[in-house]
């Protein structure tokens, strides 16, 4: 994954990407009717049940916004939530609450989503020693929140763009003229251009993982689309030269047998392309 410093960055950009999105040249339907110097106070309210993601990245989003709003947390990121809860109060000039309420719940909607997703796979993962992974399956412009909530919901980050790991897929391998060529040619360009990157590597099937064994220096072999019995075997041919990693199509059903066959990883992209936004409202109190 990248540093957090250039994870606070991306963070910054969402943010002011999605207000200019959002205001343009004025919220004119609270310019209209409020005046500038009205207080006002609302609360977060949770009208669903899942784990609550996004407290954090909301106080940025109001900080932003205007830094004299204030907020009162009652429920921290990662805390399992029920219909009616308050999660936490917002205080300030009414229209930079208004101003920062869309983006506020749509980021957590989604976030709590994934979160609750994500704890439901590491849950069936209890005890197996196997962590879950998200993918660069995200929404465009959203993947720093998107993989910032598979972390609140106790999942583990994969990459997170092109640019900070090596991962030859199966259309790399073609390209190249087969694994061994992909991965000598990979290491000679990071020895050329100086970059420390870990390598990942896909085997479609078992010869594809002892060639990929025989040439070395993988950090990691994707085990894709196996079945239960050739994953039993691809992890026991691994052994403990190199982390192992499963995909392709694993769900709730199946998660729990894949992880039972020794595997240190198992990689989802639903955890972010397969949720339904949680319902939260921002409503004004008195």
């Amino acid at each position: 994954m990248i540093s957090q410093e250039q994870f606070n960055i991306e963070v910054d950009l969402i943010i002011t990407n999605a207000i200019r999105e959002d205001v343009g040249d004025g919220d004119h339907s609270s310019l209209a009717c409020i005046p500038a110097t009205a207080k006002g106070k609302a609360k977060l309210l949770v009208k669903d049940e899942g784990i609550i993601a996004g407290v954090e990245f909301a106080k940025q989003v109001f900080a932003y916004v205007d830094k004299d709003m204030k907020v009162e947390t009652l429920i921290e990121d990662g805390s399992p939530v029920k219909y009616g809860d308050i999660v936490f109060y917002v205080e300030g000039a009414s229209q930079s609450i208004l101003k920062a309420e869309r983006l506020v719940l749509n980021a957590m909607q989604r976030m709590s989503a994934i979160a609750t997703k994500t704890k439901q796979f590491v849950d069936l993962l209890e005890g197996t020693g196997t962590k879950i992974l998200d993918t660069r399956k995200t929404t465009p412009g959203l993947r720093a929140l998107e993989k910032w909530a598979v972390k609140i919901g106790g999942g583990e980050n994969h990459r997170f763009a092109l640019y900070d790991m090596i991962m030859l897929k199966d259309n790399h391998i073609d390209f190249s003229g087969g694994i061994t060529k992909a991965i000598n040619k990979t290491k000679q360009y990071l020895k050329d251009t100086n970059r420390d990157l870990k390598i990942i590597v896909e085997a479609r099937d078992l010869d594809e993982i002892k060639q990929i064994l025989e040439v070395g220096g993988v950090y990691r072999i994707l085990i894709d689309n196996f079945n239960y019995e050739d994953t039993r075997t691809a992890v026991k041919i691994i052994g403990d030269q190199c982390l192992t990693e499963s995909s392709g199509g694993i769900n709730e059903k199946t998660i729990r047998k894949y992880a039972e066959c020794g595997v240190d990883y198992i990689s989802s992209g639903a955890l972010t392309h397969s949720v339904y936004n949680k319902d939260l409202s921002l409503k004004a109190v008195d």
